[in-house]
């Protein structure tokens, strides 16, 4: 079931990811959400799955976000325009990465383009984040995403980090 009023019911884009989709009742804009679960729960919210959404507007990438499910430490440092962001560090199979993600008001983060996809065309993906208890890890198995779907609604391809 979706969270969001006027979106569809989730179904099985391939593997652990759910596919939701909507219409923008304003413009038209036909709205696709790509919604990934983690494997694990972070220690202050063990209700909540932390989670990765991808979202597409008119056939085209328009953001991605990860949402901890819990409370984020605070930013690390200001961005080239000012907005506050926090140093993530990221797995993708046997490699890892450090990323300045945007922090948007201490409860998600904006990914950047590359580590969507990089996730894309992992078997393994994890995101260490800062919260206000310290540092945990979000484990996902972004493995099995039907591609040529997410090609269609976001014109977005996989890439090996």
């Amino acid at each position: 079931m979706s969270p969001y009023q006027d979106e569809k019911d989730g179904v099985s884009a391939g593997g652990k990811w759910t596919e939701f989709a909507s219409e923008d009742k304003m413009t038209g804009a036909k709205k696709v959400r790509f919604e990934l679960l983690s494997n694990n729960f972070l220690r202050e919210d063990p209700d909540y799955k932390p989670r990765v959404e991808l979202v597409c507007t008119n056939g085209k990438y328009d953001h991605a976000h990860f949402n901890p499910g819990a409370k984020l430490g605070r930013p690390d440092y200001p961005g080239f325009w000012g907005q506050p962001k926090m140093e993530v560090m990221v797995r993708f199979d046997g490699s890892h990465d450090h990323k300045g993600w945007n922090w948007v008001a201490g409860r998600f983060l904006d990914m950047d383009k590359g580590t969507i996809r990089g996730a894309m065309a992992s078997q393994v993906f994890n995101v260490e984040i800062k919260t206000r208890t310290g540092y945990a890890i979000a484990e996902f198995s972004p493995a099995g995403l039907n591609l040529d779907e997410v090609k269609k609604s976001c014109d977005l391809s996989p890439h090996k980090p």
